[in-house]
């Protein structure tokens, strides 16, 4: 009997499995019944070749080196995932830093936030606008060096009255090289629920909607 018949009839026995069984893929086993039958069919006056047959363990294993991989890659992704869900959980409830200008803001306490000054200034100042674009405050903070600078917001308007909580818009503003240039804020914000799935944690962030985790810049006080 020829190499071809023997390989032929093996691959007829796995075609006939795979009509009972729907998308069975070639193995490791399965290959390495293959090579065997290939190996018992061949004729002996012109015997496989030591080229050949090692070429043939090489993609032997190589198929398993694909199933060890495969095998790897879902634990992989199944400890991420249970990373993910471990990591959202402790989030929920949680106060984190993000570059935005806006924020809830309960009035009746303290709003401590951030600016960033990315060179010295004589004149460093946050405007606050209420939800409607009205301006109700304004934060004067005189010279400040480069760099992160903090910043409070007592809760009041310009007349000293207690503002009710709510969405209000930050607008830093600092003056170097000769004209007032705009400054980013970094606000707090308060994590209402996290959706897992996808490439990356999304926050749900009180006031502010859906956030991706990686805007985050501190997460707690």
């Amino acid at each position: 009997m020829s190499t071809v018949n023997g390989v032929s009839s093996a691959l007829d026995q796995y075609q006939i499995k795979s009509d009972t069984t729907a998308n069975k893929e070639l193995g490791k086993n399965e290959f390495l019944n293959l090579l065997v039958a290939q190996l018992n069919n061949q004729n002996p006056l012109e015997p496989q070749s030591n080229g050949e047959f090692i070429a043939q363990l090489a993609q032997f294993s190589q198929v398993e080196g694909i199933e060890k991989l495969n095998t790897s890659m879902g634990s992989l992704l199944s400890g991420y995932q249970s990373s993910q869900a471990l990591q959202a959980s402790s989030l929920v409830g949680s106060k984190v830093i993000i570059p935005t200008d806006k924020a809830l803001v309960d009035t009746s306490e303290s709003f401590k936030a951030s600016l960033l000054l990315p060179t010295s200034s004589s004149n460093v100042y946050v405007n606050v606008y209420d939800k409607a674009g009205t301006a109700v405050s304004r934060i004067n903070m005189g010279e400040q060096a480069a760099g992160n600078v903090s910043f409070i917001w007592d809760g009041k308007d310009a007349s000293g009255n207690l503002l009710p909580p709510g969405t209000y818009k930050f607008e830093a503003q600092a003056t170097y090289e000769g004209e007032t240039q705009a400054l980013g804020t970094m606000l707090p914000a308060n994590v209402d629920s996290v959706v897992l799935g996808g490439s990356e944690l999304m926050l749900n962030l009180a006031g502010l909607g859906s956030v991706p985790l990686s805007q985050v810049q501190v997460i707690g006080e």
